[in-house]
């Protein structure tokens, strides 16, 4: 089981992967001059103390975003790695990483004037940091302690008729896993043209096995194009504890985030891979 405290989490392999796919979908977004949303349903606590004992504890992020980041430099990043950098950077200074950035505060520090972040979370410590964190902003940031699968039904279709739906939450509840699957069967055909980013954990549990092939099935029930990619550091531990690998499933992705992915994932295997089992796949099904 995982803690819910993401902060034990923060910055492993399996942010790694999120975020650099989060970085693609909203850069997409950007490229158009119209505003949208970002509806953020688990946002946990915003930005996480990489010297903190949460993640001293854990160890976590010195096999994820700590290898990468000592990467930083290199000249043949993939235009993936690259893009995460720099936002990891935006919250930290100069060469010390210190900081790392959970979804919130990096699509905070994308979004534009116009733009609006709807953020959910309801565990009692994280939504206060969560809080916290965002006391100062004003606009265009709102925070709310809520369960984000039920907050999500009044958030789309959102007024801009734009908007990307991140889907992130601690699956230590097995419900987890079927509540995403049913949320992209209630909304998606509110908000059909909405990009719909889900996280996924690869544990020993046979709940998270099925996930890929249910959120595939849901796809084709509605209609939609797919993006399926994952990220494997390890193979499952025997006595079936831990987190080897995760995944990304990604509902209207853009076009060029194939591409984006074929290039990084490869990198990200062998910078990061702990053992003969780091692998990755990647695959996309377009109506």
């Amino acid at each position: 089981m995982f803690s819910y405290r993401h902060g034990f989490h923060a910055g492993n392999h399996a942010d790694v992967l999120k975020h650099m796919v989060l970085v693609q979908l909203l850069s997409h977004l950007l490229l158009k001059d119209k505003p949208f949303w970002v509806i953020d349903t688990h946002a946990g606590g915003g930005v996480y103390d990489l010297t903190s004992t949460y993640a001293a504890k854990s160890g976590e992020a010195l096999d994820g975003i700590v290898k990468v980041w000592k990467e930083r430099n290199a000249p043949d990043l993939p235009k993936g790695v690259a893009e995460l950098l720099e936002q990891i950077r935006a919250t930290n200074t100069g060469d010390r990483l210190d900081w790392y950035p959970g979804s919130p505060q990096i699509a905070a520090q994308m979004l534009r004037e116009g733009d609006h972040l709807r953020l959910f979370e309801l565990h009692p410590s994280e939504i206060k940091n969560l809080q916290n964190h965002f006391s100062s902003v004003k606009r265009g940031v709102s925070v709310q302690a809520a369960d984000g699968f039920g907050g999500l039904k009044g958030c789309v279709p959102p007024p801009p008729r734009r908007g990307l739906v991140h889907m992130d939450p601690s699956y230590e509840i097995k419900e987890d896993y079927r509540r995403v699957v049913q949320a992209l069967k209630d909304n998606v055909p509110r908000f059909s043209t909405g990009v719909y980013a889900i996280w996924y954990p690869e544990v020993a549990r046979r709940e998270s096995n099925q996930l890929p092939a249910q959120l595939k099935r849901a796809a084709a029930e509605l209609s939609v194009d797919w993006l399926h990619a994952t990220l494997r550091v390890k193979g499952a531990s025997k006595d079936g504890l831990g987190l080897h690998g995760s995944g990304m499933f990604v509902i209207n992705p853009p076009h060029t985030l194939y591409d984006t992915l074929a290039e990084a994932l490869p990198w990200l295997v062998e910078t990061i891979g702990i053992d003969e089992h780091a692998a990755y796949s990647l695959e996309v099904q377009q109506r």
